[in-house]
């Protein structure tokens, strides 16, 4: 990537700030109430077994352990550094949303109370941000600048994240604002990478 074409600094910084007023706007008050409706029409709506099934599947494509595997599977094809620079990247994410999850404290849906369909088993750690698609979109987000992946490869990709997002709420252990959240620092996260670190990782 040129030096030209590497994302804004501090384009990130504002994308991060967005994430975090967000965070702070659905702890409580209005923001919280429209989190919760949306929430609910979410998680409630229509259902069957092959759904259920199909995101409980799909989630876990935002695991750190989904990275690990998929920066397996890019070093067997001879592409070291992406794998190490991509695979960084989702830890990074992992690590901020581990933070921040600290700091904000959110109850999940189902400790929260109210109406709610939980259909996996309780992870740990406070509701916001959602780790699974944060980790997932830094992952690709990066990968793809250093493969310079064409427009159709990347939108499928986005696919991906996009249903893992959704697949959080369905599931009953994120709200909205939580999936919301984590892409925006995603984004943020990886633009600040690709910028400052790939560089440096690719040679």
């Amino acid at each position: 990537m040129s030096r030209s074409n590497r994302p804004s600094t501090l384009r990130a910084a504002a994308i991060a700030a967005a994430a975090l007023a967000l965070g702070a706007a659905t702890v409580r008050g209005r923001g919280r109430a429209l989190d919760d409706r949306l929430f609910g029409r979410i998680n409630s709506g229509r259902s069957s077994p092959a759904l259920d099934l199909g995101f409980r599947v799909v989630t876990e494509a935002g695991s750190l352990w989904a990275s690990v595997g998929a920066a397996t599977g890019l070093a067997g094809r001879n592409r070291h550094r992406v794998a190490i620079d991509a695979f960084g990247a989702a830890c990074a994410m992992w690590a901020l949303g581990q933070g921040l999850k600290r700091g904000f404290r959110r109850l999940r849906p189902y400790e929260a109370g109210g109406d709610h369909r939980l259909l996996i088993n309780r992870p740990r750690g406070a509701s916001w941000p959602s780790s699974h698609p944060a980790v997932l979109a830094t992952f690709v987000t990066v990968a793809g600048r250093d493969l310079d992946l064409p427009p159709n490869t990347r939108s499928a990709l986005a696919a991906l994240v996009a249903a893992v997002a959704l697949s959080r709420v369905y599931l009953g252990v994120h709200y909205p604002a939580d999936v919301i959240g984590g892409l925006l620092l995603a984004r943020a996260l990886a633009d600040v990478w690709s910028a400052e670190v790939s560089p440096r990782v690719l040679g």
